[in-house]
């Protein structure tokens, strides 16, 4: 069968229209041209007019009988005089000329003499890097002329540079990191330190973009984003590194931020997270936060190996499994973990097998969060007991087919002792706090686009997921309601987003008595404790009679009235919350 042609208007269609918008576009700037002058009369007579209606306006009522009987005197001389209209008219319109005249500044063409010192002194700083003897002709060269190398250029206030297009050889190795890390380290120094760049090079145009980064926002305290299951806000980066935005509260005010989101589940690439940085940079932080959304639509189980209380307030929480701190209680729980990732294995193949539907304690995630691991592996080793690393083997491995997430925090003095299991399939990566340019390109995999000042706020890093860009990032503040240096806005911001409790948090760090396996569970109806997974589903070893913390917070009984009724301080706070 013969195929018919295709009408003339869509095979040429585009041409034509493409040619219409040019005629169309030289027909505007030509009618601009020429009624240039008549448009600045009418803006002239506007501003005249304008300034009449003020004049009337701010004369008082007493005045304004002889400011009228003056200007009729004047219009009746004018028009009496010979020539008269016609001399007013001319002079009308020169007024009018004279006040719609652009008033706009012009643009200076070119820098100051400061300005062109300092872009004179970063061209002479990369001679060295941008030339060599063999060029005829080259583009850099002492004494040369920087207006050639430098296309357009911004400063700021302060006569700082604020943004730099830059022009370099073709036989530069821009696709080696360590020839562009010393290009970015010379342009840091030179533009001047305490602020943050960005280099974007364009290899195939031998171009380089320096621009000046606006301060990400600190003032982002814990609060419900709106994501859907199986998305976690990492923190929030700048407007042109994602393509979405979230309404957040700042007090009273509303604004849209870009957002890091990591999304986990069966179809994500990076199932796993590890958070990486110095003591006190806020790597806790971002597991807390990670908790509280995580706690959404799932289950949380926290092994806190640094032993400093800073996740208590989860205790007795509705969907918190357990938060363990001590050697006997981790490895238990982590063992549960690993006996638990394979029940969901083996129930949903057995669900596919028979034609169901998942399982609802399968579907339900589970997120494992593990802080300073590092320790909780010394510990175990001096006390002869199993490495916590081979427990985690088969929640990392099978965990996003098990709906099992798993987040690792570590300090970089414990990165060593991570084993391969963790660095293989922890694919999404957080570094946080100050970092050499080589720590942060082991941990993300390549370097950042930007450089890192000096100080950096609590929270303030780099994230990366898989092999995508790398972002700024800036963790929401979410800090232990419990402690006493917190803010009684963040505490309230943090309390707020909490479940409710189902075991007093008293009972669950004493530990209760472990109820029979077919006991039904006690927690109220309303409390929305949905997914807790009973113990009989545990084998018998993996709950040891020295950790009855755990098997006590995976059973929970419901919060009587009288433990409500006589908290004081933090929990005092977190009643009053929760009541509101």
């Amino acid at each position: 069968m013969a195929r018919r042609p295709l009408p003339r208007i869509l095979s040429n269609g585009s041409a034509r229209i493409a040619r219409s918008r040019e005629l169309a576009r030289s027909a505007a700037d030509s009618a601009t041209d020429v009624l240039h002058p008549l448009i600045t009369v009418t803006r002239g007579l506007r501003r005249l007019a304008g300034a009449g209606r003020r004049r009337w306006a701010e004369t008082p009522k007493d005045r304004r009988g002889p400011l009228l009987f003056l200007v009729a005197s004047v219009f009746l001389v004018v028009v009496l005089m010979p020539y008269g209209p016609l001399l007013a008219a001319v002079a009308l319109m020169a007024a009018a000329a004279w006040q719609g005249r652009d008033r706009t500044p012009p643009a200076p063409a070119g820098p100051d003499e400061a300005q062109a010192q300092r872009l004179a002194s970063l061209y002479e700083a990369l001679v060295p890097y941008f030339s060599v003897p063999e060029d005829p002709a080259p583009l850099y060269a002492h004494g040369g002329e920087w207006e050639k190398a430098f296309t357009s250029y911004a400063f700021d206030g302060d006569g700082r540079v604020e943004r730099l297009t830059i022009r370099y050889p073709a036989y530069f190795t821009d696709g080696e990191a360590r020839s562009r890390a010393r290009i970015e380290q010379l342009l840091h120094a030179k533009s001047g330190r305490g602020r943050e760049y960005r280099f974007d090079w364009d290899e195939e145009g031998n171009l380089l973009t320096l621009s000046v980064l606006p301060p990400l926002p600190v003032d982002i305290a814990a609060q419900r984003f709106v994501t859907s299951p199986g998305e976690t806000v990492l923190g929030f980066t700048d407007a042109g590194g994602v393509q979405r935005t979230l309404p957040l509260g700042f007090g009273e005010e509303k604004r849209d931020v870009p957002p890091v989101v990591w999304r986990t589940g069966p179809r994500s690439t990076e199932p796993h997270l590890l958070a990486v940085g110095e003591p006190g940079s806020g790597t806790t932080t971002l597991l807390r936060s990670v908790a509280l959304q995580a706690l959404r639509h799932g289950d949380v189980l926290v092994v806190e190996g640094g032993g400093t209380g800073e996740y208590a307030f989860l205790t007795g929480r509705a969907g918190v499994l357990a938060v363990e701190s001590g050697v006997p209680g981790s490895l238990a729980s982590l063992e549960w973990a690993a006996h638990e990732t394979e029940r969901r294995l083996a129930s949903a193949h057995r669900a596919r097998q028979e034609g169901r539907r998942t399982p609802e304690d399968v579907g339900r995630p589970l997120w494992i969060l593990v802080d300073r691991p590092s320790v909780l592996a010394h510990l175990a080793a001096a006390d002869g007991r199993r490495d916590p690393w081979s427990l985690l083997r088969t929640p990392l491995r099978h965990g996003r087919a098990a709906r099992v997430t798993v987040v690792v925090a570590e300090q970089f003095d414990g990165l060593e002792s991570l084993g391969d299991v963790v660095t293989a399939h922890t694919r999404a990566r957080v570094v946080l706090g100050p970092a050499s340019p080589e720590r942060l390109a082991a941990v993300l995999g390549t370097h950042p686009p930007t450089t890192p000042t000096p100080r950096m706020p609590l929270g303030r890093g780099y994230a990366r997921l898989g092999t995508g860009p790398v972002h700024r990032l800036q963790v929401p503040a979410t800090p232990d309601p419990y402690d006493d240096a917190t803010s009684e806005v963040h505490r309230r911001a943090v309390l707020a987003l909490l479940p409710p409790l189902t075991t007093p948090a008293d009972a669950a760090v004493e530990g209760a008595s472990v109820p029979d396996a077919g006991a039904p569970d006690t927690a109220s109806p309303d409390t929305g404790s949905a997914g807790a997974v009973p113990l009989d589903t545990a084998p018998p070893q993996a709950v040891p009679a020295d950790s009855a913390p755990v098997a006590a917070v995976l059973t929970k009984p419901a919060l009587t009235p009288a433990a409500t009724t006589t908290a004081t301080g933090p929990m005092a706070v977190e009643a009053a919350v929760t009541e509101g």
